[in-house]
């Protein structure tokens, strides 16, 4: 990397670039690692680990050149973190189960935050650029910790109830801005409703999103068998074929 940035023989494109234009990249590698997971090719999350790699030692040697600190750091400040992170490990702290160590854990890092003079609320430093659904469950993870909760899955989806009628309320009404809003309120109990129910929201819209690919795949490939396409068929034959590839799915 930092021939790729030498100012004399670099790259042109690299030597362009800056924490800023860099960090979309960094997202982007993240999620094709969380991809090649989900698809179980261990081949594929080879490669995109050392993409996700490479993010992190542009990062660091984006820093490095304005003398702020190198790859090195980096990694001596995550070993530090894991360390002390785990005074059960490396220390001589014991824990009754994995509940206390977990409290502990969270406990830690207020601690961290606070040392750093962030913790002026317990919603301060969940980052904002987090996908929406991600942010929304740790918002309300943080707040939970201090008993300011849904108290179980009926509860939330009484208020997702809620949250429907009230989103209904403003589409009939013609109102935009307002229907942004309650949308927003619904999408953010629907991340709450996943957490209740122990499970990743994010997890959840992709795998909703791969079904819709594969179904509507096979609506492309049957329409394409009598020389047709999406376009030049209709919504209810589709909508039939949609059902046929669900049927299918089911077995």
């Amino acid at each position: 990397m930092a021939r790729l940035r030498d100012p004399q023989t670099g790259c042109a494109w690299d030597l362009e670039q800056t924490f800023a234009t860099i960090a979309p990249y960094t997202v982007e590698e993240a999620y094709e690692v969380a991809d090649a997971i989900e698809r179980g090719d261990l081949a594929d999350l080879k490669d995109e680990l050392g993409d996700l790699l490479l993010q992190v030692v542009f990062h660091a040697r984006l820093a490095e050149e304005q003398g702020s600190f190198a790859f090195e750091d980096v990694v001596g400040a995550i070993c530090d973190k894991m360390i002390r992170r785990h005074p059960h490990v490396f220390a001589d702290a014991t824990f009754r189960d994995v509940g206390a160590q977990t409290v502990a854990w969270e406990n830690l890092k207020a601690d961290e935050r606070a040392a750093k003079g962030r913790a002026t609320s317990v919603l301060d430093d969940v980052p904002t650029g987090l996908p929406g659904l991600t942010r929304a469950v740790k918002l309300t993870k943080r707040a939970g910790r201090v008993g300011f909760d849904w108290p179980d899955p009926p509860a939330v989806l009484e208020k997702l109830h809620e949250e429907v009628a009230e989103l209904e309320v403003e589409i009939l009404a013609g109102d935009r801005a307002k229907a942004r809003e309650e949308l927003g309120d619904l999408l953010f109990v629907c991340a709450n409703l996943a957490r209740k129910l122990d499970l990743d929201p994010e997890d959840a819209i992709r795998a909703a999103n791969a079904k819709f690919s594969r179904r509507f795949g096979f609506i492309e490939r049957s329409l394409a068998a009598d020389g047709r396409k999406p376009e030049q068929s209709t919504l209810e034959e589709m909508e039939a074929l949609w059902v046929e590839a669900k049927r299918a799915e089911k077995g």
